[in-house]
């Protein structure tokens, strides 16, 4: 399975300008600068979509391993906060928090902590700083 986004940038870096999009198209166009990434502008930012993308994705696996102990969710609720810092070697994501609640009738406390933790270390996007980054660069003049 492959998925598709793209990205579009003109412009340096403090004055310019992007948008990104997905074949979905359920981002097309949406715009993103550096005020939206490093101040309060309008748009979205890379470490905005990685979270939606850890919220989701948490959130769906958890349901699963709910499934798997034979429990349904009534309702699941996933914020991931991600956290970017300025280190040595520059801006570097340095964590994500994630804040989950869940109703969940037939559930206990064991049960919830063994499909929480079990979801946290089994969604691909917990995973993805595992990931092997293939690229291909082509510079057009």
């Amino acid at each position: 399975m492959k998925r598709n986004a793209s990205a579009k940038w003109q412009g340096d870096l403090k004055t310019g300008k992007g948008t990104v999009s997905t074949d979905s198209g359920v981002l097309s166009e949406t715009q993103y600068s550096f005020s939206t990434r490093f101040e309060n502008g309008k748009g979205t930012n890379p470490e905005e979509l990685i979270a939606a993308a850890h919220a989701g994705c948490f959130t769906m696996a958890l349901s699963g391993q709910l499934g798997a102990a034979n429990l349904v969710a009534e309702q699941l609720a996933t914020t991931a906060t991600v956290t970017m810092e300025k280190v040595e070697a520059g801006w570097t994501v340095t964590g994500v928090h994630l804040s989950v609640t869940g109703k969940v009738p037939k559930a206990d406390a064991a049960s919830w902590e063994k499909a929480t933790a079990a979801a946290k270390a089994g969604c691909p996007i917990s995973r993805l700083l595992n990931a092997t980054i293939t690229m291909d660069a082509k510079l057009e003049n």
